[in-house]
């Protein structure tokens, strides 16, 4: 376990924050006559959420790899029950959602703990498509059949099988780089987090050509581009976490951000489609969790197997 690294990893976190909080507290301070705004509050919100979100990550990774599978799997749960609650799917479907919270999802992270690749990337995907669809038939219930089954499978796609490929990445076993996999999660979150505020900042400061304004009317063409190039140049300077080159870890640093920001376009399309702004308020200031896992639904996927086939042995 890298102890020294996860300690300046979590140092450097705690300093940005704390000048993020000293920042929010100047703001408010500076418009106290007039009223504190909206925009300020959910500003101080954020941070001392981030607090809370920086505090417990570094509990999990400190607590070792059984630690780290267990916060995910809490995740993938909380993630997965937002999604579907937003669904079509339900009181109909339960023998699904029973086997999908009770089999599917215990069962892929199980197999995370076992090490057993071969089964943990084919069990969702396969058993899943195979027979959810059976539990959803066999209550005799047609109307909405496609769209309910459908739904059910992309949630497990999307909240668990995605996401449980940030823990898996302490399956692979790269040379010269054992025991040292939990690096690699922080550095994906880390990228994709960053990307998704920088995206926000250079929109905010730049932005003027939106990218998809129905689906996220905060994305831009210039925020996406600041947001890629700065995810790329962090990824570059934290190339001592990883097993890779300056420029191998610039690359995947854009991959990263690239997948990112698309789940983020993605997940933001079902949100409108169900005439949401959040998925929830579980997260204070930042809505729901799919609201903050939805990039790592797509770059933590990606990023696992290209490291596995470019880089483990």
């Amino acid at each position: 376990m890298p102890i020294y690294d996860l300690i300046l990893i979590f140092a450097g976190l705690c300093g940005c924050l704390t000048l993020a909080s000293a920042t929010s507290f100047l703001l408010r301070w500076r418009v106290h006559e007039a009223g504190t705004t909206r925009v300020i509050e959910n500003l101080n919100q954020r941070v001392q959420t981030w607090w809370v979100i920086v505090f417990i990550l570094a509990g999990a990774m400190l607590g070792g790899p059984k630690a780290i599978v267990a916060l995910f799997f809490v995740l993938s749960f909380v993630a997965l029950r937002e999604f579907l609650t937003v669904t079509a799917v339900g009181s109909q479907d339960r023998a699904g959602l029973l086997v999908s919270f009770l089999i599917f999802l215990p069962v892929q992270y199980m197999l995370v703990v076992l090490k057993r690749y071969e089964a943990f990337a084919v069990f969702i995907p396969i058993c899943g498509f195979a027979t959810l669809p059976v539990f959803a038939a066999i209550t005799g219930n047609v109307k909405g059949f496609l769209e309910r089954t459908a739904e059910l499978l992309w949630g497990l796609m999307l909240c668990v099988y995605a996401i449980s490929h940030l823990p898996a990445l302490l399956l692979l076993d790269i040379p010269g780089y054992q025991n040292r996999q939990t690096l690699l999660i922080i550095f994906v979150i880390l990228i994709a987090q960053a990307n998704d505020v920088l995206q926000y900042v250079w929109g905010k400061l730049l932005g003027s050509h939106k990218i998809a304004p129905v689906l996220s009317p905060s994305k831009t063409v210039e925020g996406f581009l600041g947001g890629a190039v700065c995810s790329t140049a962090l990824g570059a300077s934290l190339w001592w976490l990883t097993p890779f080159t300056v420029l191998q870890s610039a690359a995947m640093a854009l991959v990263i951000a690239l997948a990112g920001f698309v789940g983020g376009l993605v997940l933001s399309a079902i949100k409108r489609d169900r005439g949401l702004k959040d998925w929830s308020q579980f997260v204070p200031g930042h809505g729901g969790l799919l609201d903050r896992l939805d990039s790592l639904c797509f770059s933590a996927p990606l990023f696992f197997h290209l490291t596995r086939v470019l880089f483990a042995a």
